[in-house]
């Protein structure tokens, strides 16, 4: 069906068709779910008149059940009568009103197989519906990431590879590798980052001393001078 091509296609876009394609995703995110909303509109519309075309064959097919239980009615009443003729054409009518009665309820049953069908597809719909808006803000933040991966590609534009984030991978190995060589001339110089932490903490423990020395001479004399 075509509302349903429709609804797959709108599914099935890519994030990368998204970022190619629009300058603003959550407006673009915004308007395929208004987008949505109004299929579902035409779809329930349509189903709608599906429904009533099933509740008018149920009629039609209970109208046609009557009239043959009153043509059975009639004949009884001629025959009681004596008139047989006129028996015998409300038997012909009777059986005229079952046949339309039968075919009307084969037709009444397709109809309400098909009804329960495009009903089940719209409660489908809806819950992908209710789906998308969940996920709208995540989809708007994956998109988010795939333009900062795309201005990473921009700055890796030599490598051979096509993969955005292999190109990131590789700017984090780039930055590991900066920051190794950073601490390899430090420690080529003397400056070992490791050696100045262990300085600063024996400075430290060794100033702690000096003030609790300086806390019990303090002590000392004013005990004395009491």
């Amino acid at each position: 069906m075509k509302w349903l091509e429709s609804f797959s296609f709108v599914m099935r876009s890519s994030i990368t068709s998204l970022r190619e394609k629009i300058e603003d995703p959550e407006r673009m995110l915004n308007q395929l779910i208004i987008d949505m909303d109004e299929e579902h509109l035409h779809i329930r519309q349509s189903v709608a008149a599906v429904i009533a075309d099933e509740i008018l064959l149920r009629k039609k097919a209970g109208a046609a059940t009557e009239d043959a239980e009153q043509w059975d009615e009639r004949a009884v009443a001629a025959f009681s009568r004596g008139d047989e003729t006129g028996a015998r054409a409300a038997l012909d009518q009777k059986l005229a009103a079952e046949q339309r009665a039968a075919d009307l309820s084969v037709e009444h049953e397709k109809q309400k197989t098909a009804t329960a069908r495009l009903q089940e597809s719209v409660r489908d719909l809806e819950e992908k519906i209710r789906q998308a808006r969940q996920k709208r803000t995540l989809l708007l933040a994956r998109l988010m990431r795939a333009n900062s991966t795309q201005r990473i590609n921009a700055a890796l534009d030599h490598s051979e590879s096509n993969s955005a984030f292999a190109h990131f991978d590789r700017l984090e190995q780039r930055v590991e590798r900066a920051e190794a060589m950073s601490d390899a001339y430090e420690q080529l110089e003397g400056r070992d980052p490791e050696a100045r932490e262990l300085e600063r903490r024996f400075a430290a423990d060794e100033r702690k001393q000096k003030v609790q020395s300086q806390f019990e001479e303090l002590k000392r004399r004013v005990e004395e001078n009491k």
